[in-house]
């Protein structure tokens, strides 16, 4: 089955996306971690597409979905019968008809489009208070998610930092971005008929309840 999370920065795709890896047989696609992972192992997409963050550049659409069906096409077997989420993706409507036309010639569709719906107040509160680990990786926040030590990552004891995409200068223009290019993605999948609204102010597990209230809707 093939789910996409889609919703604002700060919704909470990355939590439920984790709680469903955690209680069912799932595997998360997102376009970040491609990134990230082709990037540091100086592939040859992954270096392709450092050549255009390097100048400040968009990673043009066909190398982005060149990455993403690289990792998707070396799931295999093992995860024939998975919950495939993606998360990060797709961002625009081209993209978004990419997926469908790639998704065509695999014989595959997507089954289902989980909306996170949250104000976009309520996106620069848990935006601006999120802390992460340089190290491992974890991510608190201030109010939310308190580390146990002010600052400090619980797991490694490493100093958390606020990326730098955190701040509420660059947090509001995310918001802005997303409200311009990626929200049209929301009529987009309700005239295809697969997007489910999800109430995102909830606490995670409730989110998470209602991601499974959901799947059962269409199974």
């Amino acid at each position: 089955m093939n789910i996409i999370l889609l919703g604002p920065p700060g919704a909470g795709k990355g939590t439920l996306s984790s709680k469903i890896i955690e209680n069912k047989q799932a595997v998360q696609i997102s376009t970040g971690d491609i990134f990230r992972y082709n990037i540091s192992n100086e592939t040859e997409l992954g270096l392709k597409a450092k050549a255009y963050m390097d100048k400040g550049e968009l990673v043009p659409d066909e190398l982005t979905i060149d990455l993403l069906w690289d990792k998707f096409d070396t799931l295999g077997e093992d995860h024939k019968d998975s919950i495939i989420l993606f998360d990060g993706f797709p961002r625009t409507i081209s993209q978004a008809k990419a997926l469908d036309e790639g998704m065509e010639e695999r014989n595959q569709k997507i089954d289902m489009v989980i909306y996170f719906d949250v104000d976009d107040e309520i996106l620069i509160q848990r935006l601006t208070g999120r802390r992460t680990c340089p190290q491992c990786g974890a991510t608190y926040h201030i109010t939310n998610n308190p580390p146990k030590i002010e600052d400090v990552c619980d797991k490694c004891g490493t100093k958390l930092i606020q990326r730098a995409d955190d701040t509420i200068e660059t947090v509001e223009n995310r918001i802005k971005v997303y409200n311009k290019q990626t929200s049209v993605l929301i009529e987009y999948y309700t005239n295809k008929g697969i997007l489910k609204s999800i109430d995102g102010t909830k606490k995670p597990d409730l989110v998470y309840k209602e991601f499974e209230d959901k799947l059962e809707e269409i199974n």
